[in-house]
């Protein structure tokens, strides 16, 4: 067994026993591997430990990653298109088009603008452009996300687009260590999902937690949660394209 097999089993074991702990089924939280910084070869590791949904922040790097995936996918008996490629990086407007026409899903849209212009280049042919909406929950200046009091707007406004599918929400709340109050963070965004399906936007997905914080999101609600280096290691970001 490989070290990221094996690492992807410790990280499957943390969500069950935090998804029993919350008296959940397990296979409502999805996993999603953050696979920037590292190549091809890692990807292709995690898929052949069953991993499929990956996770990228970096347009360039993830471009070029998807590529020699492809490439090489055949390899592991997987039908075309087995793999899910989801963006989660902060999105510039001069970047859209190609996150529209190679990724499965895009966790980051916090203005209608990128919504936008994700709509219109998305291409016909492909399946509907999954989105979740990105809210600063712990209102840091410096994170990024729609504040909770815009974001009934956005969201209405996103679920009108073409070739988009708005299906939930995603934060990164400001760090803590304690369960109590990793806890609260994660369970205001659960309340603003809650709000907004009352609303009648019936939304599916609660994209929270990573490694530190894995346990809470789970008891929270969440339905994917984001974790790397627990899976592939420490990262390297002297070679990094973007």
């Amino acid at each position: 067994m490989s070290t990221i097999e094996q690492n992807l089993q410790a990280v499957r074991d943390a969500i069950a026993q935090a998804a029993a702990e919350a008296q959940r089924a397990p296979e409502g939280v999805h996993l999603l591997a953050v696979s920037k910084t590292f190549g091809a070869d890692a990807v292709l590791a995690a898929a052949r430990a069953g991993q499929t949904a990956f996770g990228e922040n970096y347009l360039q790097e993830a471009l070029d990653k998807i590529a020699a995936v492809k490439l090489a996918v055949v390899k592991l008996a997987l039908p075309q298109g087995a793999l899910a490629w989801h963006f989660i990086g902060p999105i510039q407007s001069n970047k859209t088009r190609p996150i529209a026409e190679h990724f499965d899903w895009v966790h980051t849209v916090e203005r209608e603008k990128i919504a936008v212009r994700l709509s219109e280049q998305r291409p016909a042919g492909l399946p509907d452009l999954n989105i979740c909406l990105q809210v600063n929950i712990s209102g840091e200046a410096s994170k990024s996300g729609v504040t909770p009091f815009d974001l009934p707007a956005l969201a209405r406004a996103v679920a009108q687009l073409p070739r988009l599918r708005l299906r939930g929400l995603m934060a990164i709340p400001e760090p803590e260590t304690e369960l109590a109050r990793q806890r609260f963070a994660f369970a205001q965004l659960r309340t603003l999902y809650e709000q907004l399906n009352q609303e009648g936007l019936a939304l599916d997905t609660l994209s929270m937690g990573m490694s530190a914080d894995l346990r809470a999101a789970v008891l929270e609600g969440a339905t994917i949660v984001r974790v790397g280096s627990a899976i592939f290691g420490s990262r390297n970001y002297s070679s990094l394209i973007d």
